[in-house]
């Protein structure tokens, strides 16, 4: 049995067994959806492959896709909005890194040193995921997402009619909070 330490969206400390390593992720996506998270922000963010990018499921880490009154595509985390950055690929004799997309946000006064970066001049930013690099990984697509790449429907179907609002008291847990 694995346990699994996550933080509530109100900051409680909530510890929920896992049967096996093969429902981790799926334990984290159910509790990710309501906002929940588990673990800090490593020092330079999560690292992701690019080709992931496009379909990352942002629920594993609590997170969730938002697009600004602007059209900035961003991500809402723990109550802070990480802007969308495409970076583009370095190569010169110092350093050779391919193109990458940041999400990042200016840093504020209570965020900890090990995830502050300093930027040219004196503006501090901390990032929440990098992805560069590496091979695909299917685990952190959305489920029954296609891959990046693969062809997509030419019409999607109409959508099931709504239900009917039910009453207050039988909503389900499960429902996100945003």
């Amino acid at each position: 049995m694995l346990h699994l330490e996550f933080m509530t969206d109100l900051g409680a400390r909530v510890t929920v067994d896992v049967e096996s390593a093969d429902k981790l992720l799926d334990v984290q996506r159910h509790y990710g959806r309501l906002g929940w998270t588990s673990g800090e922000i490593p020092t330079g963010g999560y690292q992701f492959p690019l080709d992931n990018e496009a379909d990352f499921d942002w629920t594993l880490i609590g997170a969730r896709r938002w697009t600004n009154p602007e059209g900035e595509e961003m991500v809402i985390h723990r109550g802070h909005a990480y802007r969308r950055r495409e970076l583009e690929a370095v190569d010169s004799r110092k350093m050779k890194l391919p193109a990458a997309v940041k999400f990042s946000r200016g840093a504020k006064s209570t965020d900890p040193e090990h995830v502050r970066e300093k930027s040219d001049g004196e503006f501090e930013y901390v990032t929440l995921a990098i992805f560069r690099g590496g091979k695909r990984q299917e685990r952190y697509a959305i489920p029954g997402n296609r891959a990046q790449g693969a062809p997509q429907p030419a019409a999607r179907p109409a959508p099931a009619p709504r239900p009917s609002p039910r009453p207050a008291a039988a909503q389900i847990e499960e429902e996100t909070p945003f």
